[in-house]
């Protein structure tokens, strides 16, 4: 089945950087909108991160990470990256991605066909 895998993150002090990656399988990569989402605790809404379209000409970003955080793909790697610069505590959360096929990458969780199970950052002292 369609496998959406992140990898890094960790526990990094505040100010710090990390980076995130989401390796897929069994899907046309190039073929699919990519997006990065977190959730900052458990029963909380999903908060949209980050969003690159297929080609990875088309960039997306939440305000809260605007000039912070930058996402990008590898089309021949099938995986798309967020590299998280001047990470806050506010910044802690579970980040997923998310593939939209044929699509822009947009805001809303409800617009992807596929997720990830998530990793965790933690921004901690």
């Amino acid at each position: 089945q369609v496998q959406l895998v992140e990898s890094g993150g960790g526990l990094v002090q505040p100010g710090g950087s990390v980076s995130v990656s989401c390796t897929t399988s069994r899907i046309t990569f190039k073929n699919y909108g990519m997006g990065w989402f977190r959730r900052q605790a458990p029963g909380k809404e999903r908060e949209f991160v980050a969003g690159i379209n297929t080609s990875g000409g088309v960039t997306t970003y939440a305000d809260s990470v605007k000039g912070r955080f930058t996402i990008s793909r590898d089309n021949a790697k099938n995986t798309v990256y967020l590299q998280m610069n001047s990470l806050k505590p506010e910044d802690t959360a579970v980040y997923s991605c998310a593939a939209r096929f044929f699509g822009v990458a947009t805001s809303s969780p409800r617009d992807y066909n596929y997720w990830g199970q998530g990793v965790q950052v933690t921004v901690s002292s």
